[in-house]
C-alpha cells in the first residue's frame, strides 16, 4: 500500500460531522492535517476543539483556499448545496492535487432520505467537471460521523469504497483510509459509477434510523 504519512490532508467541511471525524482520525493517526473553511476564524476553532480531542499539535485551520493551496490531498465534505460553488472557487487551487469527493446529493421528505438527480450523474462527477486538472476521487460516502469523533471506538468496522479514473490517486486514497484503524480502502470502479454509492448512503441513513444504529458496509471475498 501507498505510503502516506508524509502528506498533508486538507479538510473542506471540517466543521461539519463527517469532516470533522475524518479529520480527528487522520491527525490521530500521524497525518498533517488543516480544517477548511469559509472563515478562518471558524475553522481554527474547530482546529483547536479536535487538537484537545485527539491530544495532537499537527490540525490547524485556515480559510478554503489557503487550504487548498497547501493541503496536498482534500477532502470534499461540505453540504451538497456548497458543493459546486466551493469547486468552482478553488479550480486554480487544486490543479494537480488529489481530491476526495464524499458529499451525498440525497434530499429528505416525510418518508425518508432520497438521492437527488445531477445534472453530470453524480457529485463526483460535478468535481471532475468544476475540476478538470485535479485528481477527482470518490469514497468515505459511508462511513459514521458518530463513530468517527467517538475515540472510544478503537476500531471502525466499515470497508471505504474508493472510486476513480486514476489508479495511483485511487490507491493513495485506500491508503489514507487504511491509516484509521479497522478501515478498508476497496477500488470501487470508474467514477462514473459514483452516483450509486452516493445514493446508497439514502439505504444506510434508513437502516441507521430503524436500527438505531451506525452502520457500515463490508465487502466480502475481497
Amino acid at each position: 500500500m501507498t505510503d502516506v504519512a508524509k502528506l498533508t490532508v486538507g479538510v473542506f467541511g471540517g466543521t461539519g460531522p463527517q469532516g470533522r471525524g475524518l479529520a480527528l482520525r487522520w491527525a490521530k493517526a500521524g497525518l498533517k492535517v488543516i480544517i477548511g473553511s469559509r472563515k478562518q476564524e471558524r475553522a481554527e476553532e474547530t482546529a483547536a476543539e479536535l487538537r484537545t480531542l485527539a491530544g495532537v499539535e499537527h490540525i490547524t485551520g485556515l480559510d478554503n483556499l489557503e487550504t487548498a493551496q497547501q493541503a496536498d490531498v482534500v477532502l470534499v465534505a461540505v453540504p451538497w448545496e456548497g458543493h459546486k460553488p466551493l469547486l468552482e472557487s478553488l479550480r486554480e487551487a487544486l490543479a494537480g492535487k488529489i481530491v476526495i469527493d464524499c458529499v451525498n446529493p440525497l434530499g429528505f421528505d416525510k418518508q425518508g432520505p432520497f438521492a437527488l438527480p445531477v445534472e453530470e450523474g453524480s457529485a463526483a462527477q460535478q468535481a471532475l467537471a468544476m475540476l478538470p486538472e485535479s485528481r477527482v476521487t470518490a469514497g468515505f460516502h459511508h462511513v459514521s460521523a458518530v463513530a468517527l469523533e467517538d475515540l472510544s471506538v478503537s476500531e471502525m468496522d466499515s470497508d471505504v469504497l474508493v472510486l476513480g479514473d486514476d489508479r495511483e490517486a485511487t490507491d493513495i486514497v485506500r491508503a489514507l483510509a487504511e491509516t484509521i484503524p479497522g478501515f478498508r480502502g476497496i477500488y470501487g470502479g470508474r467514477l462514473r459509477n459514483a452516483h450509486q454509492v452516493e445514493a446508497f448512503t439514502a439505504n444506510l441513513i434508513a437502516i441507521n434510523r430503524r436500527y438505531k444504529a451506525h452502520a457500515g458496509i463490508r465487502i466480502t471475498d475481497v
